[in-house]
């Protein structure tokens, strides 16, 4: 199957009971045995769900991955993946990355005696100068939130390979629609699935998707024991999200380039990061890597006026000022205060999280009414 017709059929079959062509929400805790043991592979739905099995057959599907992993959040599926290490093992991760991960890795997994290193991904031979023989993972989000930067899967897989390290990308903004990073070597891909994957700002998930056999028994191992997984109800919404995910991504690639090139003809805009431009750093990169630029900018008013910025996110009419982003509406975001908050002012503005940078969310309205209302909070 193409990647549209696995959005919708991909892992997919009629319900076994009545031929439900959706997967019907199993909503119970338990499953009746006929006797100890003897079950129709249902026993817990901590374990396994009918709901949740069927959405994860869709995550393994449309990422191209043999198995699926479905989480209450993204930060839980994040959280999973910390714990295949152990005490003194090492994390090369990319400087700029979304708030929650780095708050999930310095405030938590560093006092289990895990350590960090945040570097700049512009290159793989700056990765594997990080590497020694405590690494076990690498850590990647391409494009990253909230600087749009691109890093080269295929460069940082070699690395990953060459020294049997885990590599592991956050595939949040890109989706599979965009980008499928199992295809490029890596061993795991994350999705925040609250973000596009569900797509309509009603749900909160993570997902995991993996293909080697021994990775994934351990995985499934940590989502029963931690148990931080999702319910029936989110994974139907999710499945259904999923479902209309390449109409819905089109569009956003569509919004967003149209978005992206008004505002850097903007005069009052001082710069836009958006990886379709060609002057945007690694935008080969994300041209041979990627299959569209995504719905995810960022930008900075002429002058780098905090205030401004403020102004600018108080004066959308359309967009809407709130966390997250991926839904089919339109949403402005402070990183500096909001998604970043977590992450101290001296590293945010390193990677150029700046006070003054904000993030749109382009969704799927009408791009003349998003125009309309970015020219007129723009004054």
């Amino acid at each position: 199957m193409k990647f549209n017709t696995k959005t919708i059929h991909g892992g997919q079959e009629p319900d076994p009971a009545y031929g439900a062509v959706m997967p019907p929400i199993y909503q119970t805790s338990t499953y009746a045995q006929t006797t100890p043991g003897g079950h129709k592979g249902f026993e817990y739905s901590r374990t396994h769900n009918p709901t949740r099995k069927a959405l994860e057959d869709s995550f393994a599907s449309i990422e191209n991955g043999k198995y699926g992993l479905a989480f209450g959040s993204g930060l839980a599926a994040i959280d999973a993946v910390l714990k295949l290490l152990k005490p003194g093992d090492e994390v090369i991760s990319t400087n700029d990355l979304y708030g929650g991960t780095y708050r999930l890795f310095t405030k938590i997994f560093e006092d289990f005696g895990i350590k960090f290193h945040f570097i700049g991904m512009d290159n793989s031979d700056k990765v594997e100068s990080y590497v020694n023989e405590n690494t076990k993972l690498i850590w990647v989000e391409t494009p990253t939130n909230p600087m749009m930067n691109i890093i080269d899967i295929k460069a940082i897989a070699k690395v990953s390979q060459k020294h049997n390290v885990l590599l592991a990308v956050d595939n949040t903004f890109a989706t599979p629609y965009l980008q499928r990073p199992l295809d490029l070597g890596a061993d795991i891909v994350m999705h925040s699935a609250t973000k596009y994957i569900g797509g309509h700002s009603d749900l909160v998930m993570g997902a995991l998707i993996v293909k080697d056999d021994e990775v994934a028994k351990r995985l499934f191992f940590i989502q029963n024991a931690s148990g931080a997984v999702c319910g029936p109800q989110d994974s139907f919404l999710a499945l259904r999200g999923i479902k209309t995910l390449h109409v819905r991504m089109q569009r956003h690639c569509e919004n967003g380039e149209a978005i992206a090139k008004y505002l850097k003809s903007h005069p009052k805009i001082e710069k836009v990061y958006w990886p379709g431009f060609e002057d945007h750093p690694n935008h080969n990169i994300a041209k041979e890597q990627m299959d569209g630029y995504g719905g995810m900018i960022s930008f900075i008013p002429k002058g780098s006026n905090f205030d401004e910025a403020i102004k600018i996110v108080e004066n959308l009419k359309i967009f809407t000022l709130a966390e997250s982003l991926g839904g089919v509406e339109s949403l402005a975001g402070h990183p500096a205060s909001m998604t970043h908050a977590s992450i101290p002012k001296e590293d945010r503005e390193k990677t150029g999280v700046v006070d003054a940078l904000i993030r749109l969310s382009v969704g799927i309205e009408d791009v003349d009414d998003l125009i309309a209302d970015l020219e007129q909070a723009i004054r």
